[in-house]
């Protein structure tokens, strides 16, 4: 989460300068719900090849969607994301439809898991089964995560500032720690590092001490195993993988130690145990979601630290480099005045590119996000849009139409958070009838979900669609050589254009006019699935243009095994669609480029547009 780096830095930079089973097992899930109508099956396994993210069907994929959610750090709903199986349906629904998701990070309670040492509590893992399968039969993939903050919520009494979550209580209290106290801290994230309790408790963690690795550990591979057991085929193969521990940090270095050599010496081999443990549950084809120590991708200079899992050598496709990104410049307040602007992440989401790269493996960057409340709010449109952008494309708008070639690998990401209950909450903090919490997210003044309810109980959106619902390749059938997305999302009242058509382009830039559009450029395989972009909702069919070497058509007919480009639903009955373009080749250079921005165009026009971006992907490709 964005404060335990942020606001830990604020203060740095300002002031300083198998178990024993309880519960009976439902009985075996039924028959997937995923509609025969999906034409190609995403919920295909998901593996890792080539330091990409592939289907069965050879396809490079990309994962886009949301956590899911805050709500498990709380314990209004038990350490569920829901109050109730009918919400988890509600929101998936609503996350394809309105937040053009393929994917969630699904959070998970240690501390409901195994409430009792050596006990797994079954009622928790079929309520959490139930809750995932309401995703799955949406069609949205799904990589649980093993949350905590601050370590647990039992480390804080009912009059403390501040909360966690994970652990359970009996860990705690086998480790006898000292009052939780932070001092000086104006903010939640000073506890890792000023807090006694917290830097004790993270240090045992990552010791063993008390055999509480191992219990996790153990409590880890029976919650996958109830995965696999209780969801049934067709559902398992939409698990993506594991995130075993969310931002690990120290809580203090051994001496002579740095972030590095903790990484080396003790993170990895974590992950390694973990590795082990998804294997013998039945999670053998499915990768680790692994995270460097939280301050590694840091846009601070005082809070860079070394790692990384550099010394960890080539993860392979086993395991999937995993990172978050805050900008804790702009959260902080102070470090940043203005908003973010054309290209301002670049140089940072570049650097999770060549970290994956060099791992010989994919990358995700599992949480990014922004406060929608508060003092600096205001910078959310910016910060989101350039986060997003670079997400796309490791180049700047101003930069990429004069040297596509160097976009680099869509990223896979998910955003923090989707809480359709924020604003809503009705929360003890810390177990205090004196202190409810009904605010944002309800959990130490944080407010960063992307929807909420509204007074009929429909889930709605809290930023600007057109930055949420967008246009981006689920699934590329080949090699993506190039991608952007210009969405034309508000700040205010103003339009951010940070990549129009160039006027060497004359035509696609009249086709385009001032609508949304994207290029997607790839390299045939050998495989014969279509290549998926998803169609945001402000892309209707009867609005929607393509220009493309495969065909040039105006408004997209159905799909069919002979059309070339059309338009089909996407999985899960949700109304969510996507644009399939089928090549017949192998090895060839391919471009397609997505419109809202022309109405009834001419053929003149749109073959004038494909000529010159049929010129321009030549010279650039």
């Amino acid at each position: 989460m964005p404060n335990i780096r942020v606001r830990l830095l604020v203060v740095l930079v300002v002031l300083c300068g198998f178990l024993t089973v309880a519960g009976t097992p439902p009985a075996t899930a039924a028959t997937s719900a995923l509609p025969s109508d999906s034409l190609w099956f995403d919920g295909s396994p998901l593996a890792v090849r080539d330091g990409r993210f592939a289907d069965s069907q050879g396809r490079e994929i990309v994962l886009r969607g949301y956590n899911v959610s805050g709500e498990t750090k709380l314990e209004e709903n038990s350490g569920l994301p829901f109050a109730s199986v009918a919400d988890a349906r509600k929101s998936a629904a609503a996350l394809r439809a309105l937040g053009g998701g393929d994917a969630v990070r699904f959070l998970l309670s240690w501390a409901h898991a195994e409430p009792v040492r050596g006990q797994v509590d079954t009622a928790y893992l079929a309520a959490v089964t139930e809750q995932i399968r309401a995703f799955l039969d949406a069609g949205i993939r799904v990589f649980p995560d093993f949350h905590q903050d601050l370590y647990s919520r039992y480390l804080f009494d009912s009059g403390s500032w501040y909360t966690g979550d994970g652990a359970p209580e009996w860990a705690v209290d086998a480790g006898h720690y000292p009052k939780e106290s932070c001092g000086i801290c104006l903010f939640w994230g000073q506890n890792i590092t000023q807090n006694a309790a917290v830097q004790q408790a993270q240090y045992d963690f990552w010791h063993n001490g008390h055999g509480v690795q191992d219990a996790f550990l153990a409590t880890a591979q029976a919650t996958m195993a109830y995965l696999q057991q209780h969801l049934n085929d067709t559902e398992f193969a939409g698990i993506a993988g594991f995130d075993p521990y969310n931002e690990p940090y120290a809580g203090s270095y051994d001496s002579g130690q740095t972030s590095r050599t903790w990484e080396r010496d003790l993170l990895w081999p974590f992950y390694v145990k973990f590795r082990a443990r998804m294997d013998a549950a039945g999670w053998q084809d499915k990768p680790a979601f692994v995270e460097p120590n939280l301050f590694w991708n840091s846009n601070i200079s005082t809070q860079k630290q070394e790692g990384g899992l550099q010394d960890a050598g080539t993860l392979g496709p086993r395991y999937v480099f995993n990172t978050h990104f805050y900008d804790q410049k702009a959260i902080s307040g102070i470090l940043m005045w203005g908003k973010a602007a054309d290209g301002q992440y670049a140089s940072d989401f570049a650097a999770v590119r060549d970290r994956a790269a060099s791992a010989g493996t994919a990358a995700v960057v599992s949480e990014f996000g922004h406060p929608l409340s508060g003092t600096v709010s205001d910078k959310a449109p910016t910060v989101l849009k350039a986060m997003y952008q670079a997400l796309d494309s490791r180049l700047p708008g101003a930069g990429w139409w004069s040297n596509p070639a160097a976009s680099g690998p869509v990223l896979s990401g998910t955003q923090w958070q989707w809480d359709i209950y924020d604003g809503g909450h009705h929360e003890l903090m810390n177990g205090n009838p004196d202190k409810v919490l009904t605010s944002g997210d309800a959990w130490n003044d944080e407010d960063l979900s992307a929807v909420n309810l509204d007074g009929s109980g429909n889930v709605t959106p809290r930023q600007d669609v057109r930055l949420l619902d967008r246009l981006y390749p689920s699934a590329t059938a080949g090699t993506t050589l190039a991608f952007t997305y210009e969405d034309r999302s508000r700040d205010g009242s103003t339009t951010l254009t940070w990549n129009p058509v160039p006027s060497s382009l004359p035509d696609v830039a009249q086709l385009v006019g001032s609508g949304q559009y994207g290029l997607l450029v790839w390299r045939s395989g050998t495989g014969t699935a279509p290549t998926e972009l998803h169609l945001p909702a402000s892309f209707p069919t009867a609005s929607t243009t393509v220009v493309s070497d495969l065909g040039t058509v105006h408004a997209p007919p159905a799909y069919t095994a002979t059309t070339p480009v059309a338009v089909a639903p996407e999985p899960g009955g949700t109304g969510s669609r996507r644009l399939l373009l089928t090549d017949t080749d192998s090895g060839a250079l391919h471009y397609a480029l997505v419109t809202n921005g022309a109405t009834a165009p001419s053929a003149d026009l749109l073959n004038e547009a494909r000529s010159e971006l049929a010129a321009w992907a030549a010279a650039h490709f």
